[in-house]
């Protein structure tokens, strides 16, 4: 026929098909059975010899064998009956219509869309719906749904998990926790709790618990950083009330407002008396700003006075002409500018001294303008070589990033020594363009690099052990041999590196397990500062502490050690002897005492 599919059907049935074919070929031999002794007792009535029975044994043998070749016949007849009626249904039947029927026999048959076509055909191959499509058909089909449906599982468990963390945050919040709130209280109360219990891992719990015990620090902080600022603002407005004077001392001003609540409000007297010193700064401040508004406004008033006079003389000046003039055609006597004459002769004797002020005045203004100079070329200096220094550092940072690149596109073997990576290097181009670097910082970042692909790889290695489910207990053999068929297994040049790694794994293992171990004692209320004692009273107490840690993971993830085990919890029972009962919850939270 030329299908695989139908063969395999064939060859390997259901259960069902099995019994109606064994039914069908016992009924058939017992047929057989009873024509074969009927031919035989024909001979016997007629005196025939005693050796002609075994025939019939021989007859009888060939006989049973013979349903099995008549089973195998049926279940192709069958096959080949229901490929016949499946391509007269799809003559008929519209392709969208049977794409949706054979969709939903896959969501109807729970087919996994993390599993290959192979490992869930038997799941759906007697299905009546399979054969509703040919073979290139059905595993289109396949593959939509097992993209679909992978991205719908994905959003699913996604959405879970949110779910999940909105619900521990709830719990959280209903908690009612401070910022010196622990995890082991919070897991001691809430522990019971399915909210609680719904996320798995403690790691992830802890985290989501110290993420939340984060923002509430930030917001008590807030809070406190804004209260202490409105007690600042209250404070510094109760001194302008009672006009306190700058020049006041604190001890002073201190007796006006110490019984005021808001002087209270201020958490200590050292923030009060800084308050005060920087109240005497604002007023101090706002009165040199008042008088230099009063400077600046008597300077606009006196310049407006001397534009009024000026003005005034100007226009007196206009008056003199006119007046002189009629003073000369009335005939008195005209008086001589005498004042000017003298003026002149001043001048004209001060006239040495008034030159070698004018070169005392013009050399210092040649020297000023050298020092001027000076100064700046000195900012213009600095400033040159900050801006040469900054120039540097960005082509430091230029090169480093072309080597980084250069490291990431050629090196890519965290074994590769720095030898013969160097001799791949130099026949690139890109080479030269971190000539800048020096050998100690390329052989640096080469070493930063190779050890980022080390960790890359171990935790590539440490993912897949943790796929495939490797104990603690596991031998290097087996695992050895499993990582060989696996793909994605990273590579190592040697066994024995991979092996060490493999060792690292196991032991940073049983050391996670006996960290959870100690966590799980934590959480259990049952055990405390008196159970050591009750242990030494009486054996059997210990093995009851046991069995009621058993049916936990945590416990159970140690099976292979139960000495070392049983040590981790009498040592757990000594230090919770030594440190004696709990304290009360009003000792490390004042805020449940009762106030008096």
């Amino acid at each position: 026929m030329g299908r695989a599919d139908v063969e395999k059907a064939v060859s390997q049935p259901p259960d069902a098909l099995l019994q109606l074919q064994r039914k069908e070929a016992a009924a058939s031999a017992a047929a057989l059975g009873k024509t074969a002794n009927g031919e035989l007792k024909r001979p016997n009535d007629s005196s025939s010899d005693d050796s002609e029975p075994e025939p019939a044994k021989k007859a009888k043998q060939d006989d049973n064998k013979k349903p099995p070749a008549t089973k195998i016949d049926a279940g192709k007849e069958a096959a080949i009956e229901a490929e016949v009626r499946a391509a007269r249904e799809r003559a008929v039947v519209p392709l969208e219509q049977r794409m949706r029927a054979f969709r939903a026999m896959l969501e109807d048959n729970n087919v996994s869309a993390f599993n290959t076509w192979e490992k869930e055909l038997h799941k759906i191959v007697f299905d009546p719906r399979y054969l509703l499509l040919t073979s290139k058909e059905r595993k289109q089909v396949f593959d939509k749904y097992v993209r679909e449906r992978a991205e719908e599982e994905r959003k699913e468990k996604k959405n879970r998990l949110q779910q999940k963390k909105a619900a521990f945050r709830a719990l959280m919040d209903e908690a009612k926790l401070h910022s010196k709130s622990s995890y082991t209280e919070f897991s001691s109360k809430h522990g019971r709790d399915d909210r609680f219990k719904a996320i798995e891992k403690p790691r992830d719990r802890e985290t989501y618990f110290n993420e939340f015990i984060a923002e509430v620090r930030k917001r008590e902080k807030e809070e406190k950083e804004k209260k202490r600022e409105q007690a600042k603002v209250d404070f510094i407005s109760l001194l302008k009330e009672k006009a306190v004077d700058r020049h006041a001392r604190w001890a002073e001003a201190k007796k006006k407002v110490d019984s005021e609540p808001r002087y209270k409000a201020v958490e200590s007297s050292a923030m009060r008396e800084d308050y005060f010193r920087e109240y005497c700064r604002m007023v101090k401040e706002e009165r040199k700003k008042e008088k230099d508004a009063k400077e600046k406004e008597r300077d606009r008033s006196s310049k407006k006075e001397k534009k009024d006079k000026e003005r005034e003389k100007e226009k007196e000046r206009d008056k003199e002409p006119k007046e002189k003039k009629k003073k000369d055609k009335s005939g008195e006597e005209i008086v001589p500018e005498v004042e000017e004459v003298e003026a002149e002769a001043e001048e004209e004797g001060s006239g040495s001294d008034g030159e070698a002020l004018a070169r005392a005045k013009e050399a210092r203004a040649q020297a000023s303008i050298k020092e001027r100079e000076r100064e700046v070329q000195r900012a213009l200096a600095t400033s040159l070589r900050d801006r040469d220094k900054e120039r540097e550092y960005h082509k430091r940072d230029e090169a480093v990033q072309h080597f980084n690149a250069l490291l990431a596109d050629l090196v890519r073997n965290p074994d590769l020594a720095w030898r013969e990576a160097k001799k791949q290097l130099k026949k690139d181009h890109r080479y030269s363009l971190a000539e800048l670097l020096s050998k100690d910082d390329k052989e640096r970042l080469f070493s930063q690099h190779t050890g980022a692909l080390a960790t890359k790889r171990r935790d590539k290695l440490r993912t897949l052990l943790n796929e495939m489910g490797v104990s603690c207990t596991a031998h290097w053999r087996e695992v050895k041999n499993k990582l060989k068929q696996e793909l994605t297994a990273p590579v190592y040049t040697s066994a024995s590196q991979m092996e060490r790694e493999f060792r690292d794994y196991q032991r940073d293992k049983q050391s996670t397990a006996k960290t959870a171990l100690r966590q799980l004692l934590l959480e259990t209320r049952s055990i405390t500062h008196r159970s050591l004692a009750a242990v030494k009273e009486n054996q059997n107490h210990l093995n009851t502490i046991l069995d009621s840690l058993k049916h936990d993971a945590r416990f159970t993830a140690l099976d292979h050690i139960p000495d070392e085990r049983s040590t981790l919890v009498l040592g757990y029972l000594e230090e919770l002897e030594k440190k004696g009962p709990p304290p009360p919850p009003t000792a490390t939270e004042p805020s449940r005492r009762a106030n008096k």
